[in-house]
């Protein structure tokens, strides 16, 4: 493939070098704020063809190989650099069945910009906002997703246990080979992940809504408020389809061990930011009401949810809509947003453009920082007022590599706090491998499955996606179930499953 593109692409490259990046247009941090719209606004076709032209076709594209899903960036980049959308669209669409949110939220200065050499010698080639570009350009051209050509129907039915990107995943790739597909989904509306712990501000619900209802005009069918392990149990599924994916994420907030994180005011990150960003009937009936945050928030971690509840309540603060919460009595320009993390920036796990749109939209931040109690307002009982913290400083690295945060004896100090966001991690719901008789678990909840094929230790279960993995990108869960999918259609069709699945074009 790269001679191939290095016969039929000869350009320039010392030329290519020197044309300056295009901008994409985004909304001003100081208009922003007040909206709980998408930040990026994207490229229009001339600034795409520049852009685009910028890339130096490598022979040996390393900005492929760090792709999570294999997409043919080279080729892409040099369709979009000769106006042809259409086709750059098709390309991405051959190794991907999200590049509209692909493009979005995936951090593309770890993967293939990172990578990119050009990214070496200035500003990285916008590959992510170039794939969004084309694929919006697709979908607003022929008024919705392109439709495939669907087989005749197999006869084999197969259930999806949640509707976030490697359950859709799942489902569009087994529908497109002619199978029967239900989606069980324990929220009210179908998206999991993109719909339920993504901000409005990164990835717009339309988009999402978009997929899902081409999704149901393929065939696919949904089935909403229902929880498998507690509604119903996997073997019932087993009893009326002929296979179970099982996608079912990582959404189960992580404790934090501390004094009085059951005090008003404390919230759980995925709680926070459904009810913030979300319109009320997309919530089940004891959600429907906006979390009203103070004039002095703490969001206690470094991730990429932490920035995204950081940011969710810069705007609670601000905006009348959709949050009618906002503070009350205490003008705005007076509230702060404080990231409390107990590493040093350096070691913060999140992508380091949603910690710079944090900064620039006024957030502030406490590094090498640990909570250790948080106290109540003696005048609202029950409500937090202030967290107790310790300094820390680095010692030598743990199990994650990256170096151990040690208490400092001496260096407590007080912060006042009014609402208080606790993001800190995930974990798996074990609900589906504590009522799945034969089902292997690790004892935190990861379901056991191979790596290549997603098969677990019940035949005809599968499984991929952050249940099996822990927290991850959206695009490993896309990749996870692009894999799943290939060997489910293999196990329905009674071939051997192979467990050799490589990504090829779909």
């Amino acid at each position: 493939m790269a001679e191939k593109i290095k016969e039929a692409h000869k350009v320039d490259r010392k030329e290519r070098i020197k044309i300056p990046h295009q901008p994409y247009k985004k909304q001003p941090p100081g208009e922003r704020i007040f909206n709980f719209d998408e930040v990026y606004l994207g490229y229009d076709e001339e600034a795409a063809k520049i852009e685009a032209t910028r890339c130096i076709q490598c022979p040996d594209p390393k900005c492929r190989k760090a792709c999570i899903l294999g997409n043919d960036i080279p080729e892409a980049m040099w369709l979009i650099s000769k106006g042809q959308f259409l086709e750059a669209a098709d390309l991405y669409r051959q190794t991907s069945v999200m590049p509209e949110i692909c493009g979005r939220v995936c951090p593309q200065e770890q993967l293939c910009e990172g990578a990119c050499p050009v990214t070496k010698r200035g500003t990285p080639i916008a590959l992510g906002k170039l794939e969004a570009f084309v694929a919006d350009y697709q979908r607003r051209a022929l008024g919705g997703f392109p439709i495939p050509r669907i087989p005749p129907p197999t006869g084999k039915r197969v259930a999806v246990v949640g509707s976030g990107p490697a359950g859709l995943t799942v489902a569009e790739m087994l529908t497109r080979k002619g199978h029967a597909v239900t989606i069980y989904e324990k929220w009210p509306r179908p998206g999991g992940l993109l719909v339920y712990g993504i901000p409005a501000f990164k990835l717009s619900k339309a988009i999402v809504e978009e997929k899902i209802a081409y999704l149901e005009r393929i065939g696919v069918e949904f089935v909403l408020n229902t929880r498998v392990g507690q509604d119903m149990a996997v073997d019932d599924l087993l009893a009326r389809f002929d296979s179970v994916f099982l996608g079912t994420g990582a959404n189960i907030d992580a404790a934090f061990k501390a004094e009085g994180t059951d005090l008003d005011g404390i919230h759980q990150a995925t709680e926070f930011l459904a009810r913030a960003n979300l319109p009320m009937d997309y919530l089940p009936l004891e959600m429907r009401e906006r979390p009203v945050v103070g004039k002095k928030v703490a969001v206690i971690g470094g991730g990429d949810t932490a920035m995204d509840c950081v940011r969710t309540a810069i705007r609670l603060q601000r905006c009348p809509e959709p949050a009618e919460g906002i503070i009350q009595g205490m003008p705005w320009q007076e509230a702060e947003v404080t990231c409390v993390y107990r590493r040093a920036e350096a070691q913060m796990p999140g992508s380091v453009r949603e910690r710079v749109h944090a900064i620039e939209e006024g957030a502030r931040f406490e590094y090498l920082t640990l909570p250790t109690r948080f106290i109540g307002n003696e005048n609202e009982k029950g409500h937090v007022a202030k967290m107790e913290c310790i300094r820390m400083r680095l010692g030598e690295p743990d199990r994650s590599g990256r170096p151990r945060p040690i208490p400092i004896e001496g260096s407590e100090f007080i912060m006042d706090v009014d609402t208080v966001v606790l993001a800190i991690g995930y974990w798996p719901d074990p609900l589906i491998s504590e009522t799945t008789p034969g089902l292997e678990a690790h004892r935190w909840g990861l379901i056991v499955a191979n790596e290549e094929t997603g098969a677990t230790s019940r035949e005809g279960v599968f499984a991929g996606g952050d249940n099996v993995h822990g927290p991850d990108l959206v695009g490993t869960a896309v990749a996870a179930g692009l894999q799943a999918a290939r060997a489910m259609d293999e196990f329905l069709r009674g071939v051997e499953v192979s467990d050799q699945h490589v990504h090829g074009p779909l």
